[in-house]
């Protein structure tokens, strides 16, 4: 029996993707087009992975720059100005999930692992009305399947009763990891491959 949700949070709860692409294309407008579209491509692939990891990821490996931890923050916070304000707004919310979440939050204990800067998750959650929702919400620097296994060992939950809900490989990954169920959602190509949730009203 499920009894404890562990959500994704872009393209999950909210329909972000579009705004943070723009944003990357923002951020390195300076740069080859070229080099930002192979950005952009492994930024959607990569939906549950952190902005850090993408900008570290841009210039480590489209560019073969190094790139020091004082840069890769400075350009984690420029992206957070293109962003944080924007999603902050009711239009960004999935409205299938937002529902679900407000008439289970009661039956479920709920809780947020998302690869957005948690200082930005926190923020938006909060203009968005959804912290009273959910028991934890955490997110990057820290790595997905690290606060998946510090939910499970902080709440001390059954592994056979947790699950994870989310919209990429990453969030796949990070349940395997922990050893919980992943739940797909929003993206078709994860549709008959794991578990996969078309209309909350259908799930559980």
């Amino acid at each position: 029996m499920i009894k404890n949700i562990i959500f994704d949070f872009d393209g999950v709860i909210l329909n972000s993707i579009p705004v943070k692409t723009e944003a990357f294309r923002k951020l390195f407008d300076a740069f080859s087009k070229e080099k930002v579209d192979k950005l952009i491509e492994f930024h959607i692939k990569n939906g549950g992975m952190s902005r850090y990891k993408k900008i570290e990821y841009f210039f480590n490996i489209l560019l073969n720059q190094t790139i020091t931890e004082k840069r890769v923050v400075e350009y984690a916070q420029r992206y957070s100005k293109l962003t944080k304000e924007e999603l902050s707004k009711n239009k960004y919310l999935i409205v299938d999930t937002l529902n679900f979440i407000k008439e289970n939050y009661k039956n479920y204990k709920l809780h947020i692992a998302s690869g957005a800067d948690e200082e930005d998750l926190r923020y938006i959650c909060k203009e968005l009305a959804l912290e009273r929702y959910f028991l934890s919400i955490n997110g990057s620097p820290t790595i997905k399947s690290e606060i998946v296994k510090n939910i499970l060992l902080n709440s001390n939950y059954k592994k056979d009763e947790t699950i994870l809900i989310g919209d990429s490989i990453n969030d796949y990954e990070a349940a395997k990891l922990n050893d919980i169920e992943f739940y797909g959602f929003n993206n078709n190509a994860l549709r008959n491959k794991y578990l996969y949730i078309d209309d909350f009203n259908l799930f559980i």
